[in-house]
């Protein structure tokens, strides 16, 4: 190629981005989730997408990739066509911790992705079986700072596991990760007495608490989160400056137009401040960010950095 016309290219691909913005979408939408159907991903991938369908008059189709913590997924979508159509619903897990646990995935989270903003985002709730004699978190060093290495915590995942690394680390103290494949397995080890703690979801361990098959320690946010007004932060109660949230977001394949991103970002904006939606995801206990790309990328690169010294730190290696 003439590398005098590379100008004339550049100017012509300038002029296109914002047609095809205003064009967009023509065509269904591909929404690729990195997980499992009937979990969190699928049911904000579902809302999103049925109302981007409703608004835009294209259909958005939902599709599970589920495999290898998210990488497959991720994986997909770095090397989708750049334009808008095909998106992922990723996660702090995705995007946050897969860089550090596992070191030669085939993309590079901070740079292989357009992010368009976060969808929703919650604490976890550290949450004790009734018989551990503990009622905030600077109970639980105090009781771990005796008892090395005796006091277990069920992990459901590398999320769940890295919020009890990054426990450790910071309290300076020994408990006993007990991997499970899956958040609901690892609560559910806590109710039945198998293990002693585990980070737990809140809307999935509020009835728990409620019924008093478990006990609520403190949210891992650094201030009380609405759905559990009454549950403190771990930050206020024992480990100033600890805070893990589970968050989801949506992304496109990095050289994906800016005025494309901008028009998703616009409309996801948009649907998080549906009533129905805020209703619907509030219930589930997810707070509704209304993120701009910018806020959203410098977010993943907080993440990145942090949970890389978790790992190294800690040690923690992925099951």
């Amino acid at each position: 190629m003439n590398k005098s016309h590379i100008p004339l290219i550049l100017a012509a691909l300038a002029t296109a981005w914002p047609v095809a913005a205003q064009t967009f979408p023509s065509k269904p939408i591909r929404v690729i989730l990195p997980f499992a159907p009937g979990g969190p991903t699928d049911l904000l991938g579902r809302v999103v997408g049925q109302k981007m369908t409703e608004s835009w008059g294209q259909t958005v189709v939902v599709e599970s990739r589920a495999g290898a913590n998210g990488i497959l997924a991720s994986d997909f979508v770095s090397k989708s066509a750049p334009d808008g159509y095909t998106l992922l619903i990723g996660t702090n897990g995705t995007h946050g911790i897969n860089a550090s646990l596992f070191p030669k995935i085939p993309y590079d989270t901070a740079n292989d992705f357009a992010p368009i903003g976060r969808i929703g985002y919650a604490p976890y709730v550290l949450v004790a079986h009734p018989s551990l004699p503990v009622r905030t978190a600077k109970d639980l060093i105090r009781l771990a700072q005796g008892a090395p290495g005796q006091i277990t915590c069920a992990a459901g995942g590398s999320p769940s596991q890295l919020a009890g690394a990054l426990f450790k680390s910071l309290a300076k103290i020994d408990l006993l990760l007990i991997p499970y494949k899956g958040n609901s397995l690892a609560v559910s080890s806590v109710i039945g007495g198998e293990t002693s703690l585990v980070f737990g979801g809140l809307a999935q361990s509020a009835p728990q608490i409620k019924a008093g098959r478990l006990r609520a320690i403190g949210v891992t946010s650094l201030k009380r989160s609405p759905a559990m007004k009454e549950v403190p932060a771990i930050a206020e109660t024992g480990l100033p400056g600890y805070e893990v949230s589970t968050w989801y977001g949506l992304f496109a394949p990095a050289a994906t137009p800016r005025p494309v991103v901008e028009k998703l970002n616009a409309e996801l904006v948009r649907i998080l401040a549906l009533p129905d939606v805020r209703e619907r995801l509030g219930a589930e206990a997810y707070e509704l960010p209304a993120d701009t790309p910018e806020q959203f990328a410098g977010l993943i690169r907080a993440e990145l950095v942090k949970w890389a010294r978790v790992v190294k730190e800690t040690g923690v290696r992925p099951e």
